[in-house]
């Protein structure tokens, strides 16, 4: 190993250790730890700069002395202690780990300490993101590292080391190169939940579009028309603006959206009928709340490779979340009226005019918000 040239070698000073975890696309997890197997026993570290320092240094040399199947015979008590010890995490999710093969170095030179090795197996959850690992420094310092692997692919992916000389677990190592990487089925649950929850509950300002839309008419005709425009049109420049093509600032596009809102609610008043400018102005309107979508979509991130797929599942979203609010609303305000006069009376303007008024409070506070602060 390239990194044990690194390590300073004294005499009688014990050398960190060397953690390397593997994990394989199966789930399995297989850990080599490179220690000193008689410092573990007699609790010799790192804290000593010569190991003559310690209190029990004749116990450490009797062990030292030991061929390497005495030595792991009297290892074989500490096993416990060890398994209790480490602590390996994936996603905060505890691991169980077992100890597999010791390979125990035959005795050399008395007076430089061997290096044994340990392995430890265990099974990481499918879909684990991110894999942590604890490491007692009663144990002794450490350098750590992860590799992923996909043996049917030939893959293999080598983290960087972590140097851990405090009492403390690893940072967090991905294991999204490999192990993990996502696919155009699993990036679904993610982009699909993300979509949905900003129209219910975080989209108020789409949720008070699509109201406007069907405060207009208690008639399922143009409702669908409306419907269908907006949403081929927040469909076009989600792609476009997520693929970088077509971009509007902030703030040009919010107080816009603002706009959207209380004209489409403002125009309810005067009439029950798509007009002759209702579905283009509804399609621009839809444009503007796309970009508004792409922008979200950009902060909350794209898996690599699967761009066109978290695209897909995050449009999926949030069209699972309009159609629930478009049925919801439909059903609860229809139900009540039969009467196109009365739902308009009743309906349409109270709650067109308290869109309007939203709509035209967003517009000056964000103006104000981009303009003035």
């Amino acid at each position: 190993m390239v990194i044990s040239t690194c390590l300073p070698v004294y005499a009688d000073v014990v050398k960190p250790a060397l953690v390397e975890i593997s994990v394989f696309s199966d789930g399995r997890t297989s850990i080599e730890i490179r220690a000193s197997v008689e410092a573990l026993l007699t609790g010799i570290n790192g804290r000593y700069r010569n190991t003559r320092d310690a209190p029990n240094t004749d116990e450490y040399d009797i062990f030292r002395g030991l061929p390497g199947e005495q030595l792991k015979e009297a290892f074989r008590n500490f096993h416990a202690e060890l398994l209790e010890g480490v602590i390996l995490t994936a996603d905060g999710q505890l691991i169980g780990l077992s100890i597999g093969n010791i390979e125990i170095a035959p005795t050399g030179y008395t007076k430089v300490p061997r290096a044994s090795v340990i392995w430890l197996e265990g099974r990481i959850p499918r879909g684990a993101a991110e894999l942590q690992w604890y490491y007692p420094l009663r144990f002794g310092e450490q350098a750590v590292r992860v590799r992923q692997v996909n043996l049917n692919a030939e893959e293999y992916h080598w983290s960087a080391h972590q140097w851990v000389t405090e009492d403390r677990p690893t940072d967090p190592f991905p294991l999204t190169q490999v192990f993990t990487r996502s696919n155009f089925w699993s990036v679904a649950k993610v982009y699909v939940q993300t979509g949905f929850l900003h129209i219910i509950p975080k989209g108020l300002d789409h949720i008070l579009f699509i109201l406007g839309l069907i405060l207009m008419s208690m008639r399922l005709k143009p409702l669908v028309l409306q419907v269908t425009v907006f949403t081929f049109a927040h469909s076009i420049t989600l792609c476009l603006g997520v693929l970088g093509w077509v971009s509007l600032p902030p703030q040009v596009v919010e107080p816009l959206i603002a706009i959207s809102i209380a004209y489409i609610a403002i125009e309810n008043l005067f009439t029950s009928q798509i007009t002759r400018v209702r579905l283009p102005l509804v399609f621009a309107f839809g444009l503007l709340h796309g970009l508004g979508f792409a922008t979200l979509l950009a902060d909350f991130g794209l898996p690599t490779g699967q761009y066109l797929a978290a695209l897909l599942w995050f449009n999926v979203g949030i069209e699972l979340g309009q159609l629930v609010i478009l049925i919801a609303a439909y059903v609860s305000l229809t139900v009540w009226f039969s009467d196109q006069v009365a739902y308009k009376r009743f309906v349409t303007v109270p709650g067109s005019l308290t869109i309007a008024l939203i709509g035209l409070f967003w517009f000056v506070e964000r103006m104000a918000y981009f303009y003035v602060v």
